[in-house]
């Protein structure tokens, strides 16, 4: 099943690409749980950074707030399409995730800002983390990005626009390092398998190739050419 591109017709006007990337993630956290050994387990997470903003219901005609104090601009939670696997080790903690980037994570500075600042505190915290980057009409590469903050400038700029990565913290504080497997993307050519490294649990593979076929199988989707 090679590559589609879900964010241009003739394929967005079949299905949104966040429906695409709700399904896949469903269908990614059940191959997971077929393989992930017991105390871990995966499950999808999605969300929407539209908000149809709180207390726009009808209020009380006996009485009604005054205008309030101070309002500043604030950014909500961007668009969270992502697969999350968690262990369970004395209580339950994140051992790896899986994220499928969006076109709202990509178009403002505040909304890559938000991303990478998420994905660091996974790799600070030493959980396993990928992240998939199939989106056609931004051009901003999130993993260059999250090289630069933090702190590996050492690292020459990728700038690949369609791109996976896995990323794999490993060791202690002062010995600490942080283990890295790219692989560009192209439309119409098969997806790759990836590792996703579990703290303080094994390597599981991720077979993007064989979920992503089984979401347009399961979807209904048109298989040809992109």
């Amino acid at each position: 099943m090679p590559l589609r591109d879900h964010f241009c017709p003739p394929l967005r006007l079949e299905l949104e690409w966040h429906s695409f990337h709700n399904a896949w993630a469903t269908f990614m956290a059940t191959a997971l749980n077929a393989r992930l050994p017991e105390g871990f387990r995966a499950s999808p997470n999605v969300q929407s950074g539209e908000s149809s903003g709180a207390g726009n219901g009808s209020q009380s005609e006996s009485w009604q707030p005054a205008p309030a104090t101070i309002t500043l601009p604030f950014e909500l939670a961007e668009d969270v399409s992502e697969v999350l696997v968690h262990g369970y080790r004395d209580g339950r903690y994140l051992a790896g995730a899986i994220e499928l980037v969006s076109e709202r994570n990509k178009d403002r500075p505040e909304a890559r800002e938000s991303f990478v600042a998420k994905c660091e505190t996974y790799l600070h915290n030493g959980t396993g983390l990928i992240i998939f980057d199939g989106v056609t009409t931004r051009t901003a590469n999130l993993h260059d990005e999250l090289m630069a903050r933090v702190g590996r400038s050492n690292v020459a700029p990728w700038g690949e626009r369609l791109y996976v990565t896995a990323y794999r913290p490993i060791g202690k504080n002062g010995s600490a390092q942080l283990e890295i497997w790219r692989e560009k993307l192209a439309l119409g050519s098969p997806l790759p398998t990836l590792p996703l490294w579990l703290l303080y649990g094994p390597c599981v593979p991720v077979e993007l190739e064989a979920t992503y076929e089984d979401t347009f199988r399961q979807l209904r989707l048109p298989t040809g050419d992109a």
